[in-house]
């Protein structure tokens, strides 16, 4: 995460205020998602003791899991990326200097993640909506019935992590902006 600057000029202040909103949207969401940990560990015990303690399973607990799961890390993936806890190999980046840095976070977002993510967009928000138009079941008679809500965290994710790329390159313009003329080679 980018550290913020003393006195951006007037234009940056405004577009440093809509990557702090998006900040702290993705972060509401991602604390709330992260208690999804809580529901994954407290499922899956209950499952594993009806298995061995009284010779019994549930298909709905099992996809149950399977749900919160996918959840936590679809919910979740923006806020991670806000506190930058995504693995990277950052053999140069860590000793990179602050002007080297924004270049590069400027550059991901921009030429890798923003597009990633619109194609995620393109493709997934198809297939939810069909999931949809179909109210699609588990396809086990027992199971949740409710892939379409499953479903729809796809193209969620993808907005919610093209947000916070978005958030990532306007902080990372405003910094070259600030720091163009103050960085000798």
């Amino acid at each position: 995460m980018m550290p913020a600057m003393p006195n951006p000029p007037r234009s940056s202040s405004s577009l440093l205020a809509i990557a702090a909103c998006i900040d702290r949207l993705n972060a509401a969401i991602g604390r709330a998602a992260s208690w999804l940990v809580l529901a994954v560990v407290g499922i899956e015990f209950a499952l594993v003791l009806m298995r061995y303690a009284f010779g019994a399973g549930s298909v709905w607990l099992s996809e149950a899991v399977i749900y919160a799961h996918a959840a936590l890390f679809l919910l979740a993936a923006a806020w991670t990326l806000r506190e930058d806890g995504h693995v990277r190999v950052d053999i140069f980046y860590a000793q990179a200097r602050p002007r080297t840095k924004a270049l590069v976070d400027l550059a991901g977002a921009l030429l890798l993640l923003l597009p990633f993510t619109a194609a995620l967009l393109w493709l997934a928000g198809p297939y939810a909506l069909r999931s949809w138009a179909i109210l699609e079941r588990s396809h086990e008679s027992s199971g949740i019935p409710a892939v379409f809500l499953l479903k729809s965290l796809i193209p969620l994710f993808a907005a919610l992590l093209a947000l916070q790329g978005l958030a990532q390159a306007i902080r990372a313009a405003t910094a070259l902006r600030a720091g163009a003329g103050t960085e000798t080679r």
